[in-house]
């Protein structure tokens, strides 16, 4: 098949495709970056008004063309006074190319970049970053892949662009007649064999393009991807020192003061509290608001209103309408899922925050972090190819990096497995033991809580409802969900019979007080730990009660217990107690009913 002896088509089709791509990409790439960022109402009529030349005809769009930069519009009118006319032009088939091309690079990019993890941008933003800079190192690398995909898409609907072109170009040889002009021409002239011609070369370009998208898929899933075990062993580290940049010898330590209101879905988080140094726990069950008092703190999110200070610097003020963004808060975040940058390597993790410093003083403090963290050896690797516990220690050092006045730490165990949280919670324990800043540990479990924190603050339902010492608040939690969150496996409905006695009705029994009642009471809670089997015990709260059930454990024993008598079939038991295996193969060689005693001191006595 011989090609045609005028190519000008082929010529003003890849001048003007190229053009159209090189103007869809950044104009689309910005679009996608402004609604990436937008939320609200007008986002979905901007997005449609963005989209709709996706599914005009192309006729339609070439109309509105015509209205906008033809002779007698404002637009052609203005242009001809600078001696300058598009329509019948060959920029006019550019314009109509990018026209009916730009949605297709606008969607795909939108799309590519609503696929990445928005915690690592909050990361970013976290660690100093710039928006600019965010976008720059984070979000444009990682949507890449798609972004090169629209890039694609958009030069192959360039190229075969045809009604909007012949609308406001017209079919001029040598001028705007582009390929599909082309075939249009030589097919309404009878001209066959031209138009087969023009049609195979638009069909080789085009399979050109989708071998392209093809190559680019195999190229991404052929990227580096290994096993979560790889890399040495974790071991425990022994104490580390990291000294923070902003609290040195001789001053006072870092405070925190958060009292904010947010609306959120199912409730209203209202928090109050002041922190210092040492571990302040969260507790509370998972949508309790925990995590979202964080993202407050470190700006990531805009309270209602309310005020945040750290060390006397005011963070968010909504009466005077102050707001720092969360690059300048100085404030470190340890995400759950550690939020590291799957494309740079653990050295580039960690220094990403240290761009203020040259490269020389860059290179000394993140050396110094990673041989804190026992991870130098890791420096090269990329976050896939290291384990979960080694992520959690370069997401430690990327904070402690930037050297912040506040560290929160948002659930930083909850992807290790039992034996390695506990070595990952020691190291943790040790690497902050010197630091002066102030320290939020968000978590549910309340072991955890217990052993990382001093101080606890248990949120329920977007509300504190309980504050203070950590030995205080298991030993007296005032309300039922603090007694729940704490431990407490045995809470039941109680009333008062007088000030040193209450009605049990589901233990079938009454129980004696070690003081009078203070105030008022609805339930009554005991540790499943606290109970004492006695065989000739006698006196106060000592019943008799026999075995419903067991669950065994490594080292302990749980029992369901049925009060008073022996359970009829199918029903449920009364009590939960834990004991050593210890006691109970003492126990288990004892005939039943065994004696329990619940301690007067131990009972917790909870409000509603």
């Amino acid at each position: 098949m011989m090609l045609p002896t005028d190519l000008s088509p082929l010529y003003i089709s890849l001048a003007t495709t190229c053009c159209a791509t090189i103007a869809t990409f950044f104009l689309g790439l910005l679009a996608a970056r402004w609604m990436h960022g937008m939320r609200g109402s007008l986002r979905a009529w901007i997005d449609g008004i963005l989209t709709l030349p996706l599914v005009l005809p192309p006729t339609v769009i070439g109309f509105f063309l015509l209205l906008i930069f033809g002779r007698r519009s404002p637009v052609g009118h203005l242009l001809e006074q600078v001696g300058l006319t598009v329509v019948f032009s060959w920029p006019a088939t550019v314009i109509a190319a990018t026209v009916v091309a730009f949605p297709l690079m606008y969607r795909t990019s939108l799309g590519a970049m609503e696929q990445v993890n928005p915690t690592l941008l909050e990361a970013a933003r976290t660690l100093g970053a710039s928006e600019s800079r965010v976008f720059r190192r984070v979000l444009l690398p990682l949507a890449a892949p798609g972004i090169l995909a629209g890039t694609v898409l958009a030069f192959a609907r360039a190229l075969g662009e045809f009604g909007a072109t012949l609308m406001l170009a017209g079919n001029i040889p040598g001028r705007t007649q582009t390929m599909p002009i082309a075939i249009f021409s030589a097919a309404e002239g009878g001209d066959m064999r031209a138009a087969l011609v023009w049609v195979a070369i638009i069909i080789a370009l085009s399979l050109a393009i989708i071998r392209l998208l093809n190559y680019q898929g195999r190229a991404r899933k052929g990227a580096r991807v290994a096993p979560a075990g790889v890399g040495p062993p974790e071991s425990v580290i022994s104490r580390i020192s990291v000294p923070s940049g902003n609290n040195k010898d001789g001053m006072p330590s870092a405070t925190l003061e958060i009292d904010v209101e947010k609306s959120l879905e199912s409730f209203k988080l209202a928090v109050q509290f002041q922190a210092g140094r040492g571990a302040l726990g969260l507790l509370g069950a998972s949508g309790a608001g925990k995590s979202m008092t964080l993202r407050m703190i470190a700006g990531v999110v805009t309270p209602d209103s309310g005020r945040i200070t750290l060390n006397g610097r005011v963070l968010f003020d909504s009466s005077s309408g102050e707001k720092i963004p969360p690059a300048r808060r100085s404030i470190g975040v340890v995400f759950q899922d550690y939020a590291l940058f799957p494309h740079m390597t653990v050295e580039e993790n960690v220094a990403f925050g240290l761009h203020h410093l040259n490269k020389a003083g860059s290179k000394m403090r993140v050396r110094q972090h990673l041989e804190r963290m026992h991870i130098t050896e890791l420096a090269g690797r990329y976050p896939n190819e290291i384990s979960g516990g080694q992520r959690q220690r370069v997401a430690v050092a990327r904070c402690m990096a930037i050297e912040p006045e506040a560290l929160l730490l948002d659930e930083p165990f909850a992807a290790l497995d039992p034996h390695l949280r506990r070595q990952m919670e020691e190291q943790l324990r040790e690497t902050l033991h010197d630091y002066n800043g102030v320290v939020i540990f968000v978590t549910h479990d309340m072991e955890e809580a217990f052993r990382f924190c001093t101080e606890l603050l248990v949120l329920d339902n977007g509300e504190v409802i309980a504050s203070g010492p950590k030995h205080k608040l298991f030993e007296q939690p005032r309300s039922v969900v603090t007694a729940r969150l704490t431990g407490c496996k045995n809470i039941v409905a109680a009333d008062e019979i007088r000030p040193d006695l209450i009605n049990v009705d589901a233990w079938k029994c009454n129980l004696s007080l070690a003081s009078p009642l203070s105030g008022e009471i609805k339930h009554v809670g005991y540790r499943s730990h606290h109970f004492r089997f006695q065989q000739n015990a006698h006196g106060a709260n000592t019943f008799p009660c026999w075995l419903v059930e067991t669950s065994e454990a490594p080292h302990e024993m749980t029992l369901y217990l049925h009060l008073h008598r022996p359970p009829a079939p199918g029903e449920s038991h009364h009590l939960q107690a834990d004991i050593s295996k210890e006691v109970w193969n003492k126990l288990s060689t004892e005939p039943q009913p065994w004696k329990i005693q619940i301690d007067p001191a131990r009972l917790l006595l909870l409000e509603d």
